[in-house]
C-alpha cells in the first residue's frame, strides 16, 4: 500500500541569466569575488557548484568582473580539470573581495530574494497535502490508538493548521507528533539562503532539513537532468523542528552573527513547509501564555514578523504545522482568547484496559518476554486498583524493561511472575516517604 501523500510539488526554475536570479548584481559580484577567494576556485564548473546557479550565469558573472577587471582568464588548466579556462582573482579584485568580505563573511550559494521564495512557499503549501486514513494510520502503525482519536488527528493534519494535544503524562503526545511528521511524507524545496533588503539570511540547515539523493548528470549523456530545478534550493523532506523545555521568546528571533555579519533564520522559518512540535508545552521558562501570543499573527494571517539587527522590521511566509503539546488542561495555562486561535484541541488520554493490554502483549512479545496468566491478573487485580485503574501508554514498555533487567541481574531466563511485576511495579512510583535532612 504506498503511505506517501499525493501531492507532487512544483520545483522552482532554474535562473537562466542575471536578471532571472532576482538578485542585485553589484551583490552577485561580491559574492563571486569572496567565493573565489575563499575557496580557491578557478573554473566555471567549480564555481557553478559552489554558487548553486548555472554555468551560463556563471559565464555571464565571469564576463562582467573581467570587464571591471576584477578577474583575470590563466588559460586552459592541468590535463585533469577537462581543458577549462581558469580564472583568478586580479590585485583589484582580491581588494573587493577583502572589502566585501569586511562587510559580511557570507560566501558559496547564491540567496534567493525573499518575494520569490514566498511563491515557492505558496507551490508547496503544507496545505496543499491530503493525507487520507491509510497514510496517517500507516504512519501510527507501531502505535495502538483508539479510532476516535484519528478521526480527529486526520482532519486536523490534513489542514495544516494549529494543533494543541493535551493530556496526562506519559500517553503518546510525542510519539504521535512524530507520526505525523511521518505522515507528511513528501519532499520539498530549502533555499540555501534568502536575501532580503541587501541582507544574507542562512536557512538551510543539515541538522534540520534531511537532504533527498541528488540527481547527477552521466559525463556521457546528450541532456543534463541537474539543472530543471534552481539549485539555490535544496530538496528535502518536509522538515520537523521539535523543541520542548528549553525554547525561549528569542529563540523565535532572526540570529546575528555580528564576526560574520550575517543572520540565521529562527527555528520556525526553518520549519516553513513542515511541522514545528513545542513538546512539554508549560515546562518553558516563558509563561505559555506568553510563548501563544508570539505565533497569534502567524497562526492568523499566515505570515510572520523578522527584524533585523538595524530594528527594520518585515514579513516573510508562515506555512507551518504548529503542534503544541502539553501535560496541563488547556484552561489552566490559556486565556480564551488564545484558545480560540488554536484551530483543533486534542485529547490525547491513557488507554483503556484492552488496550493497555494490547500494548503490554505487544511490548512483552517484541522483547522476548513471554505472557503469563496469573500475572497479569495479577498486574490488573491487586496492582492498578492502588492507582485508582488509571493506565498510561508508558506503562507496558516500563513493567517490561524492568523486568528484563531484574532476569539478567538475577541470571534467569526471561520470564514473568507476580513477583517480578511486584519488584518491576515498586519501580514505577516514588513512594511518599518523609526524608530526614
Amino acid at each position: 500500500m504506498n503511505m506517501q501523500p499525493t501531492t507532487r510539488v512544483q520545483a522552482p526554475p532554474p535562473c537562466r541569466t542575471i536578471a532571472e536570479t532576482g538578485l542585485n548584481p553589484v551583490m552577485m559580484r561580491d559574492i563571486l569575488l569572496k567565493t573565489m577567494f575563499r575557496m580557491n576556485i578557478e573554473t566555471i564548473t567549480a564555481l557553478e557548484r559552489a554558487l548553486a546557479i548555472p554555468a551560463r550565469v556563471v559565464q555571464e558573472l565571469i564576463d562582467e568582473v573581467r570587464g571591471q577587471a576584477l578577474v583575470e582568464a590563466i588559460g586552459t588548466l592541468h590535463a585533469n580539470s577537462g581543458g577549462e579556462m581558469g580564472y583568478r582573482l586580479s590585485d583589484s579584485g582580491k581588494a573587493r573581495a577583502l572589502d566585501a568580505l569586511s562587510q559580511s563573511e557570507y560566501y558559496g550559494a547564491m540567496p534567493v530574494p525573499m518575494a520569490d521564495y514566498a511563491e515557492q512557499v505558496k507551490r508547496q503549501s503544507i496545505r496543499n497535502i491530503q493525507i487520507s486514513r491509510e497514510q496517517l494510520t500507516g504512519a501510527m502503525g507501531h502505535l495502538v490508538l483508539p479510532p476516535e482519536l484519528l478521526d480527529h488527528l486526520g482532519p486536523a493534519v490534513g489542514s495544516g493548521r494549529s494543533i494543541l494535544m493535551y493530556g496526562p503524562p506519559g500517553n503518546g503526545k510525542s510519539s504521535i507528533s512524530n507520526g505525523i511528521r511521518d505522515a507528511l511524507g513528501d519532499k520539498i524545496y530549502i533555499p540555501r539562503a534568502i536575501e532580503y533588503n541587501g541582507q544574507v539570511i542562512t536557512v538551510y540547515d543539515p541538522i534540520v532539513h534531511s537532504k533527498a539523493e541528488e540527481v547527477t548528470d552521466d559525463p556521457g549523456a546528450l541532456r543534463r537532468t541537474s539543472n530543471r530545478h534552481d539549485r539555490r534550493y535544496v530538496l528535502c523532506d518536509r522538515p520537523t523542528v521539535i523543541t520542548g523545555g528549553e525554547l525561549t521568546l528569542d529563540m523565535l528571533d532572526l540570529k546575528y552573527n555580528p564576526t560574520a555579519r550575517t543572520y540565521t533564520a529562527p527555528l520556525q522559518f526553518k520549519s516553513t513547509g513542515g511541522v514545528f512540535i513545542v513538546d512539554d508545552l508549560g515546562r518553558q521558562s516563558e509563561p505559555p501564555q506568553s510563548l501563544i501570543n508570539r505565533w497569534i499573527v502567524p497562526l492568523e494571517e499566515n505570515k510572520d514578523i523578522l527584524a533585523l539587527q538595524s530594528g527594520e522590521k518585515f514579513e516573510v511566509p508562515f506555512d507551518t504545522l504548529v503542534i503544541f503539546s502539553t501535560n496541563f488542561h488547556p484552561n489552566e495555562i490559556f486565556d480564551k482568547a488564545a484558545l480560540r486561535r488554536i484551530f483543533f484541541k486534542i485529547k490525547i488520554d491513557g488507554p483503556s484496559q484492552e488496550d493497555f493490554l494490547k500494548i503490554f502483549a505487544l511490548v512483552a512479545r517484541k522483547k522476548g518476554i513471554p505472557l503469563d496468566e496469573a500475572s497479569l491478573v495479577h498486574l490488573l487485580k491487586v496492582k492498578y486498583p492502588t492507582i485508582n485503574n488509571v493506565y498510561a501508554n508508558y506503562q507496558p514498555v516500563f513493567l517490561i524493561d524492568q523486568i528484563i533487567a531484574i532476569c539478567e541481574f538475577e541470571g534467569i531466563p526471561f520470564q514473568m511472575t507476580p513477583k517480578l511485576i511486584d519488584r518491576a511495579w515498586a519501580n514505577m512510583f516514588v513512594r511518599e516517604d518523609k526524608i530526614e535532612h
